[in-house]
């Protein structure tokens, strides 16, 4: 399977594009988009159009509304999902403003993350689906997975397997790949174990300096300055 880039941004559409932009001019694998609820009808009409003129492969959009918040935090801040017939007609006008049939629309529901339940779930991807939807992302902080065991089990059956699923393992990471794999699930993401990598890692190397007091002792934890001229070189390229 070849691996794809998966760009979850914050900041406005403006600057969301020109990083877009920028990575384009480093990769040519699939990218897929987060973005957040996709706004008004109107608002993710445009985005669609701009994303596809870029050359990303999928926008990810999720069935809330409001303030974006973290699913991670679930119940725990007050958080609302969007109704059905709403998210409905953003997917319809979203795959009605797409130029190319290649450029998916991938509907993200928070139906367990705001324990809604199982069927909510299942009722939201049909409908979803029969909007226009190219894939579903179930979204769920069951460390267990068994929610998205369920629900992959159910969706497959429903749709044949004919429609792409979606998953981020981030807490139940315990589940190998292959096992998802196994139940239906044809994309992973890793959303965010990078970015917390290197949070750790440059907390830990300004520690390390502050308390040497000199830059020495920090070597072990980063990469030559050769590697970054090289990578800086392969990036011109």
């Amino acid at each position: 399977m070849k691996p794809k880039v998966y760009v979850a941004m914050s900041g406005d559409m403006t600057s969301r594009l020109n990083t877009i932009n920028e990575i384009m001019e480093v990769t040519s694998k699939p990218m897929i988009v987060d973005g957040d609820s996709g706004g008004l009808v109107e608002h993710f009409v445009y985005t669609v159009r701009s994303m596809e003129r870029l050359g990303v492969s999928a926008i990810i959009i999720e069935d809330k509304v409001g303030l974006k918040k973290n699913s991670l935090f679930g119940t725990e801040v007050k958080q609302e999902q969007a109704p059905v017939s709403d998210f409905c007609k953003k997917i319809s006008a979203g795959k009605k403003a797409c130029i190319s049939s290649d450029f998916m629309i991938i509907a993200r529901i928070e139906s367990l993350i705001l324990q809604n339940g199982i069927e909510d779930a299942i009722n939201r991807a049909e409908q979803y689906v029969k909007a226009g939807a190219d894939g579903i992302m179930i979204h769920s902080i069951d460390k267990t997975g068994a929610e998205i065991f369920e629900f992959a089990q159910r969706f497959n059956k429903m749709t044949e397997g004919k429609i792409p699923l979606v998953v981020v393992p981030t807490a139940y990471n315990k589940i190998f790949e292959k096992d998802l794999f196994n139940a239906g699930v044809n994309i992973i993401i890793y959303a965010n174990q990078l970015l917390r990598a290197g949070y750790k890692s440059m907390l830990e190397t300004a520690e390390e300096i502050l308390k040497a007091g000199r830059g020495f002792e920090a070597d072990d934890k980063c990469i030559s300055i050769k590697e970054v001229i090289n990578l800086i070189e392969a990036e011109e390229v």
